[in-house]
């Protein structure tokens, strides 16, 4: 048997497994995208780790250091606000080969401590070691959340409705746009899906009004793609979920970046992932109000954009027509053929 064979959450399960049962300290454990620990003080502890693999994550040549910095900062204050938290401190483990140039670390850290200083985050230590290969920078990050505010995968219940904030498929025009770079769109179009590929910015404050609002009953960030990241809550929460693809937000620079290279934004804004937008549900009767408080109070826009449903319906996009189609959890997999 290989990694492949098992796929990246097979593995994840697979190791889970192997462990003992978690601690009664571990309010979350294996399985999602953060830690929850338990303290003797009045907030939980987050921790969460993400990590940027050159020629995985990305391609040096097409990103700056000061880019890069950002975004792996960036992808991991994701991860803690989809639990309604705020971050702290991080730890920064750098792999780096023998020959990179000193200013590619200069400018590697200060877009890590401008993103740091956006989002009330501390750079307090790390490691180095050295790679027979390319980059690969890796984040450890510690926050924190108030009990009453914590929001994990596995609350939806039937009859919720589903909303997204922001515009999705954005980042896959992005990466388009980076791979086909004789792409033709209008240069406001070429710079907001760059920008939203190459330096994401997190919804934190979204998340803490979300948290606030105390009307949310779960809640994910989009990285690996809206359908993967909406089965993650079906199956947390044992439920199914409609889609729906017209009400699915698309932005304008989204649409002209897939006609330019022949693709479907539609696709995009479905499975294209790292959008790093927030995913979440709330009850059909408060879902509208909700969209409307986290709005009011953070300028960024939320659509209704489906249903939770019985699990024995399982998950399915209503297309325009009315008709329905089967969706498969699919996303992003590090081991997938």
């Amino acid at each position: 048997m290989r990694v492949r064979d098992l796929g990246e959450f097979g593995l994840i399960a697979r190791i889970a497994r192997s462990l003992p049962a978690p601690g009664p300290g571990v309010i979350v454990g294996i399985g999602d995208d953060v830690a929850v620990l338990r303290t003797d003080g009045t907030r939980h502890i987050l921790a969460t780790c993400d990590i940027q693999v050159e020629g995985v994550h990305f391609l040096r040549e097409k990103i700056t250091p000061q880019q890069l910095g950002r975004k792996v900062i960036a992808i991991n204050v994701s991860d803690i606000a989809a639990m309604g938290g705020l971050p702290r401190y991080l730890l920064v483990s750098l792999v780096l080969p023998k020959d990179t140039e000193v200013a590619f670390v200069d400018g590697l850290y200060e877009g890590m401590q401008a993103e740091c200083a956006r989002w009330g985050a501390e750079i307090v230590g790390g490691n180095m070691a050295h790679s027979p290969g390319g980059v690969i920078v890796d984040i450890f990050l510690l926050g924190e959340v108030e009990p009453e505010h914590l929001l994990q995968r596995s609350g939806a219940r039937v009859g919720d409705r589903v909303l997204v904030t922001g515009t999705l498929g954005d980042s896959a025009a992005g990466l388009a746009l980076v791979l086909h770079p004789e792409a033709r769109c209008a240069d406001e179009h070429r710079r907001w899906a760059l920008e939203r590929h190459l330096t994401p910015t997190p919804r934190l404050w979204e998340g803490q009004a979300i948290a606030r609002s105390c009307l949310a009953t779960a809640m994910i960030d989009v990285s690996d793609g809206l359908v993967s990241d909406i089965g993650h809550i079906c199956e947390m929460s044992r439920v199914g979920v409609r889609l729906w693809a017209e009400a699915l937000p698309i932005s304008g620079a989204a649409l002209a970046v897939a006609e330019a290279v022949g693709a479907r934004a539609l696709d995009w804004a479905l499975s294209g992932g790292e959008d790093y937008e927030l995913l979440f549900t709330a009850p059909a009767d408060r879902a509208d109000e909700l969209a409307r408080q986290v709005r009011e109070e953070t300028d960024t826009p939320v659509t209704v954009v489906g249903e939770i449903v019985p699990e024995t319906e399982g998950m399915r996009l209503i297309q325009q027509d009315g008709s329905s189609v089967p969706l498969s959890k699919g996303g992003w997999d590090h081991f997938a053929e």
